[in-house]
């Protein structure tokens, strides 16, 4: 209270072109406060949120892809460990002589050597869908650059579940 009385008696004792400059003062650093605190992250968040929801749509579109990709994964009739096996060994043809497929009950490893990396990719694809393949090791090794600097390709191994449903 004392304090109040006392800031009363000195605000009375300034002139009035001074009180209203104080005023502004205080309007302005009121201002700022609102700014900064209140109206500034708002703002920054709606900036952001056209960018937030264009990633977040791309994400939804993708799992809705992988959506309906598991959908049909799981509508395919039933696959033999035979017909597996026989497709897996026919995928491998494209891979060219420096693939070799050895089976091992339900586990099939793949060896290669300089194959790309969108070769291996796609191949790891089509026998996911087609024979239900599942990677369940890898062992991957960059190849040495070959002259004029282009990559070597990828060698390695890759150990494969077969599983028949």
């Amino acid at each position: 209270m004392k304090l109040l009385s006392e800031l009363q008696a000195r605000w009375r004792l300034l002139a009035r072109r001074e009180q209203r400059l104080l005023l502004a003062a205080l309007a302005l650093v009121l201002l700022t406060l609102l700014w900064s605190l209140a109206l500034a992250p708002a703002l920054a968040t709606l900036k952001a949120a056209q960018q937030q929801r264009l990633v977040l749509d791309a994400q939804w579109q993708q799992m809705q892809r992988l959506q309906a990709q598991a959908k049909v994964l799981q509508a395919q009739p039933p696959l033999s460990f035979a017909d597996a096996r026989r497709l897996l060994e026919a995928s491998i043809k494209p891979l060219g002589a420096t693939a070799q497929l050895v089976v091992a009950g339900e586990r099939v490893t793949l060896s290669f050597k300089g194959i790309s990396a969108d070769a291996l990719a796609q191949w790891l694809a089509q026998v996911r869908l087609t024979a239900r393949a599942v990677p369940s090791e890898a062992r991957l090794v960059r190849g040495a650059a070959v002259v004029g600097g282009a990559p070597g390709g990828w060698n390695g191994t890759l150990v494969l579940s077969l599983s028949a449903r």
